[in-house]
């Protein structure tokens, strides 16, 4: 089988900026734990630099195996009390201005881990004066109140990611479905809180099926949409369908504009918290 080569657009600068290297710095001295470097994302050297960073939550183990993530699935450990504390003097010792917390899927939990969300969102914001949030969430299947009792802690924005198309959300995601997602979005919504959802593309999507699903959020009162090139984790997850160029990136945002985004965010090495500090009101 031919091996897809990755293409010049691709190519990931090396971080660099004396922000960057003073927080590169805190986190290997304080052994701290970030998404941005455990990832390695792309966007780390201009995230930290802008003085934000993305931190995972309540554990390292999934109870979902979505064939995208690189995440370990499995069943987890119980619930670290002090990971709400240890999270926000974390970002006190960094001197973030803006946070993003994400989290494993905890379908083991009878609350799938609302409760701990809501508690880390309060003691960050108790920790941290004047620091902007935004969470990316899991679907809580759906539940209203769970998603209330995150947003009533006082996130900035809260994310939801459909992270494909109707028709490859079976293949893509272990559990997950579409419609949920898009309910979850609308109660989001419905909250009063900023909303915001977003997309791979290269998993064999087509054009139509895209704009389908970008009016399909902003219907479900979306404001934030990001779009970004699907990479392989390991050989175990899906194959890359396609590398999409970024002139394709761009018309896609402009459409996306057009049907009633606020913000749209769409490059090959775009993820969810690319440019997030920016997207507080």
């Amino acid at each position: 089988m031919e091996v897809k080569r990755k293409p010049d657009w691709l190519k990931i600068k090396i971080p660099k900026g004396t922000n960057y290297s003073k927080l590169k710095g805190i986190v290997a001295d304080n052994g701290l734990h970030t998404i941005c470097s455990s990832g390695h994302c792309p966007n780390m050297g201009e995230c930290w630099g802008a003085g934000t960073a993305t931190f995972m939550i309540a554990g390292e183990i999934c109870t979902r195996s979505c064939k995208f993530c690189a995440t370990q699935s499995g069943k987890p450990l119980p619930l670290d009390p002090e990971e709400p504390f240890k999270i926000a003097q974390s970002i006190q010792l960094m001197n973030l201005r803006h946070a993003v917390i994400t989290s494993v899927d905890r379908d083991d939990l009878k609350d799938g881990g609302a409760a701990h969300w809501a508690e880390t969102i309060r003691e960050i914001k108790r920790v941290n004066p004047g620091i902007t949030i935004e969470v990316l969430i899991p679907d809580f299947d759906d539940r209203k109140e769970l998603i209330n009792l995150v947003a009533e802690a006082g996130p900035d924005i809260i994310s939801h990611n459909l992270e494909t198309v109707e028709r490859l959300t079976p293949l893509v995601r272990s559990r997950a479905k579409y419609q949920t997602s898009l309910n979850v979005i609308q109660k989001i919504s419905e909250t009063g809180k900023v909303s915001k959802s977003g997309i791979m593309l290269g998993l064999g999507e087509k054009r139509d099926e895209i704009i389908k699903t970008m009016d399909d959020l902003v219907r479900r009162g979306c404001e934030i949409f990001t779009m970004g090139q699907y990479l392989q984790p390991t050989k175990g997850h899906l194959e890359v369908s396609e590398y999409i160029h970024p002139d394709e990136f761009n018309l896609l945002k402009e459409k996306g504009l057009s049907l009633g985004f606020r913000i749209v965010e769409s490059a090959p090495l775009v993820r969810s918290s690319y440019h997030a500090e920016k997207h507080i009101r």
